[in-house]
């Protein structure tokens, strides 16, 4: 696939065209979420897993697309094996990741091919969790990331909250599990869009943590900014939502949101900096 003109074709275009517009809302935050949070996530964590990208994507995407199959044909006799089902999802994470490209901005751009394998990835957790009671720290760490890329394709804002729910519930098996500042800060960052409850439990282990008083003033400064927009989205689809319910029995159809994002501040107070 490397050179080809449509290598990294998008699934969605921000600058333009109706369903740029379906996205925007939902995505201007989720894009924030997953660039801030490589920055939170810690403990023998590689970012060049995460992404992979260079020019070479096909030729490593297609490495990875292989021991996804070979994994998935040891599957076929023994469907509900956790060791087999935590490796197809690393597997097709990794094929997913090298296809995703990142611009000097930081910008990423996910390929159609990528998202798939997201989609495969996502699926593949899912069963994962139902088939042990001891998920690994080490595959969550991969996962929550990886659905929150996912997340910036949602359409609709139920379709985003799912995929940042499911991306909060992996982070907390990390945080679980390596409970550090910045694990258990990253769970309060995701859950404050779908849980703010468990976000403050998350905050609290943060705190308890922390070295000393600035550290913990620096905590709840930055959480502080990220409840605040997520106030904000929350008060945003409660809006959208009953627009749709209006629109409903105007006999109208209801989509996603299409006006502004309310997190047009977010990347410049969140957690990265």
């Amino acid at each position: 696939m490397a050179g080809k003109k449509d290598e990294h074709k998008m699934l969605f275009d921000l600058r333009g065209g109706r369903r740029g517009k379906v996205v925007k809302v939902v995505y201007a935050v989720l894009a924030v979420l997953m660039g801030l949070s490589l920055f939170l996530v810690v403990g023998g964590f590689n970012l060049a897993e995460l992404f992979n990208s260079n020019g070479g994507s096909g030729d490593a995407a297609k490495v990875y697309e292989e021991e996804a199959e070979r994994i998935e044909a040891k599957l076929v006799k023994d469907p509900a094996e956790p060791q087999l089902l935590g490796s197809l999802t690393r597997a097709q994470i990794n094929a997913g990741n090298v296809q995703v490209s990142v611009e000097p901005n930081g910008e990423r751009q996910i390929s159609t091919d990528a998202a798939q394998e997201y989609q495969k990835a996502y699926q593949s957790w899912s069963e994962y969790l139902k088939a042990t009671d001891q998920p690994e720290s080490g595959l969550a760490l991969l996962v929550a990331p990886m659905l929150m890329q996912l997340a910036e394709l949602s359409t609709t804002y139920a379709q985003a909250d799912s995929r940042v729910e499911s991306a909060s519930q992996a982070q907390q098996i990390v945080a679980e599990q390596r409970p550090s500042v910045n694990s258990w800060t990253t769970l309060a960052f995701y859950s404050y869009f779908t849980n703010p409850e468990l976000a403050e439990k998350a905050r609290a282990e943060a705190k308890k943590l922390a070295p000393g008083k600035s550290e913990r003033e620096a905590i709840d400064k930055q959480l502080d900014e990220i409840k605040k927009n997520a106030d904000s989205y929350r008060k945003e689809k409660a809006k959208a939502e009953k627009a749709e319910k209006e629109a409903a029995k105007a006999g109208g159809s209801a989509g996603a949101p299409s006006g502004e994002s309310p997190f047009g501040g977010l990347s410049g107070g969140g957690l990265g900096e």
